[in-house]
């Protein structure tokens, strides 16, 4: 049974989120979950905490989670010598365009943000927008805007010297280094200049019990260290524990994501899925043209897969403009805008936008800003202050603030 605690205005609405949330088929408890994939000869375990029962974690079974391979990713992650380079216009890490403060992905306001999208060394821009790193070792449908990086991809990377993957989180980061619209680099280069610096032999030491640094132990870290980042200690995640009331502005913004006025609980799940987002892929009726050469279709080779890309968890959403896979929204207020009247009808939207036939949710202004307020209850201040994500060495000219 979900556990919903009480609070001023409960009545008003306990019918409505009764039946909304009568579907919620997990126990929301706060709880320890541990990484059972570990070997932990000469390391140390990564407990995992979360606040309710999980299934399973998407870790690989040859990257097991420890406390040294994380402490050792998160260097590599701000480093900005990944890019195989020192000067400090060339200077290029994960963290140059996955920042702390904005959920880890760009922002708006990041100087390398430009018309929707962000680039790298080079200038040119990336294909889409950034995503957020949070949550994502409990996704299993696959990474990016179109699910490139997949368990099912069967492509192959081949530079002349290394074969790579587009497997899972690991092919990011090679992924990053050799991109022409990111590091724009070579793998023999970046891995040259970080082993310049004599504190990575020890930190590979105490991760992979060698000083040797590949690219296979420099994604791994990495990954260990994305996987990790977790953000489960929002304003309504505490409401889901007792800890706090919503406002009543707040629970009727709740009662509309959770039933089929706003509909948006189709895409975005429930507290029956405290990620906000299902991780699938959908046409949520943006567009009637589609001339995205990088959509979901250009994965899959199937024209009904037209337009349809991720669906980008909903928490810390008040961090993370621009909105949508093209940035083509800048406020909050321009998206439910869009949802609530500008919906536009193709044969490639998916069957679970049910306000497309009408154009919209048509919402009163009052019934936005509610829904709005609900919004806001997902932003986790903690998240993106928590000290073991940040910068573990600011004063670094080469690691990136």
């Amino acid at each position: 049974m979900l556990f919903i605690p009480r609070h001023k205005g409960w009545r008003t609405f306990s019918l409505a989120l009764f039946v909304c949330l009568q579907f919620a088929t997990i126990t929301y408890v706060v709880s320890c979950a541990t990484n059972k994939n570990i070997n932990t000869k000469n390391k140390h375990s990564y407990y995992f905490n979360f606040p309710y029962s999980v299934d399973s974690l998407n870790i690989p079974k040859d990257n097991p989670t420890t406390i040294e391979g994380v402490t050792l990713g998160r260097y590599l992650f701000y480093d900005g010598r990944l890019s195989g380079r020192t000067q400090a216009d060339s200077l290029l890490s994960c963290a140059s365009c996955h920042r702390q403060s904005k959920s880890f992905e760009c922002g708006i306001d990041h100087p390398k943000y430009k018309n929707g999208k962000t680039f790298g060394i080079t200038g040119i821009p990336t294909p889409h927008t950034t995503m957020p790193l949070v949550n994502l070792v409990f996704n299993h449908e696959g990474y990016m805007w179109n699910g490139k990086i997949s368990k099912k991809n069967q492509e192959k990377y081949f530079d002349g010297k290394y074969t790579l993957d587009f497997k899972n989180l690991e092919s990011l980061v090679w992924m990053m280094i050799v991109a022409p619209h990111e590091g724009n680099g070579n793998i023999d280069q970046s891995l040259a200049t970080i082993a310049q610096d004599t504190m990575y032999h020890r930190l590979f030491q105490e991760a992979f019990g060698t000083q040797a640094i590949t690219i296979d132990r420099v994604s791994k870290a990495v990954a260990q260290f994305i996987r990790t980042l977790i953000s489960f200690d929002s304003k309504f995640d505490k409401f889901m524990r007792g800890e706090t009331q919503l406002t009543d502005s707040e629970m009727r913004g709740f009662v509309l994501f959770t039933t089929e006025k706003a509909d948006c609980f189709h895409c975005h799940g429930s507290p029956a899925q405290p990620l906000w987002t299902t991780n699938l892929y959908m046409n949520n009726a943006k567009d009637i043209d589609f001339t995205d050469k990088n959509d979901r279709s250009a994965i899959t080779k199937d024209s009904l897969d037209k337009g349809k890309y991720r669906v980008p968890t909903l928490r810390n959403i008040e961090f993370t403009a621009p909105y949508m896979h093209d940035g083509r929204y800048k406020t909050l207020d321009e998206v439910l805008d869009f949802y609530n009247s500008k919906l536009q009808r193709s044969p490639y939207v998916d069957p679970l936008m049910i306000n497309v036939n009408h154009g919209g949710m048509f919402l009163s202004k009052e019934e936005l800003a509610d829904l709005k307020a609900f919004l806001l209850t997902l932003s986790d201040t903690s998240f993106i202050k928590n000290p073991a994500y940040s910068n573990p060495m600011p004063d670094n000219p080469y690691f990136i603030k």
